[in-house]
């Protein structure tokens, strides 16, 4: 089976069982560094220190999660 076959297939299921599919290829084949430079840490923290100070500005999490499935719904062919 060809590589554009099988995404054809992933594209097919249910999108719990995608993102199964998705965390399985990453988990065998990712091949990435999870280490953070201090430039990345220093941002981090600035930013965690923002959201203490005015935590008002901070956006819930169920908003993210709904406007990011929005995007990714409108993404899809």
């Amino acid at each position: 089976m060809r590589a554009t076959e099988i995404l054809e297939q992933i594209d097919k299921l249910p999108p719990k069982e995608q993102q199964e599919v998705a965390e399985k290829i990453l988990e065998k084949y990712g091949d990435f560094d999870d280490e953070l430079t201090p430039e990345q840490m220093a941002e981090l923290e600035r930013r965690a220190e923002e959201l203490r100070q005015h935590p008002e500005r901070g956006i819930p999490w169920e908003t993210v999660q709904t406007e990011l499935h929005g995007r990714l719904k409108s993404r899809k062919p």
